[in-house]
């Protein structure tokens, strides 16, 4: 006799979509301040406070930004914290000058980098089907995936840190191949982009740019 009981899959589906219908009950959307200060009042820091950031914060930050979707759950992103006078240092020599002050100011600066080989993890991240060898077998689609998701990982990142209460100033100008030999070498792991975490000081902002109108980059069809 078959017993008729759910199986645990099953289970922990209807306890899954459960939980999401008890948030979205108890809060249905952000408010309008909410989202301001996330991202549309919030901006982009150039001059930094000398107020510390303590590590409990940047790991209540990354395990917000962690529960964010990437493509099977590959959750390819690596965070490495700038923080020492000796490792701000060896940054510095991937920067454009105009970069430097700003980094060696801020509290921390968290460079967000990817693993190329972040397929090894799927057994544990995506455990209904092994899908390794589609990335083993393609290199180039494990990087394309790898840097798309680690970018979405970043931009969470961000906003998280921004919920948590810090400031952020994403850096792009600096070099690539210099972090990567200065903090990665002999590793898979590759740097994406730069970010300053901390307190701001606000006197250094300038007036916010301009954003394209819905119209003018969006459509619906």
């Amino acid at each position: 006799m078959i017993a008729d009981t759910a199986s645990a899959p099953d289970i922990g589906r209807a306890a899954a979509q459960a939980a999401v219908r008890v948030l979205r009950a108890k809060r249905p959307a952000l408010d309008p301040l909410s989202i301001d200060v996330i991202l549309g009042g919030a901006r982009s820091h150039y001059g930094w406070t000398s107020r510390p950031v303590p590590d409990e914060l940047l790991e209540r930050i990354y395990h917000s930004a962690a529960a964010g979707p990437t493509s099977m759950n590959c959750c390819p992103a690596r965070f490495l914290f700038v923080r020492s006078e000796a490792a701000k240092e060896k940054l510095a020599k991937s920067l454009r000058s105009a970069n430097i002050a700003k980094m060696m100011a801020a509290p921390v600066t968290a460079v967000i980098a990817y693993d190329r080989q972040f397929w090894r993890d799927l057994p544990f991240l995506f455990p209904h089907e092994d899908r390794r060898a589609l990335f083993e077998q393609n290199p180039a689609l494990a990087d394309e995936t790898a840097f798309r998701n680690s970018t979405l990982q970043g931009a969470y990142f961000v906003i998280a840190a921004r919920a948590h209460g810090l400031d952020v100033g994403p850096i792009s100008g600096f070099s690539n191949e210099v972090v990567d030999a200065e903090f990665f070498g002999g590793s898979e792991t590759k740097s994406n982009f730069l970010c300053n975490l901390g307190y701001a000081d606000e006197t250094a902002l300038f007036e916010k740019l301009p954003r394209f109108p819905f119209d003018a980059v969006c459509s619906v069809q």
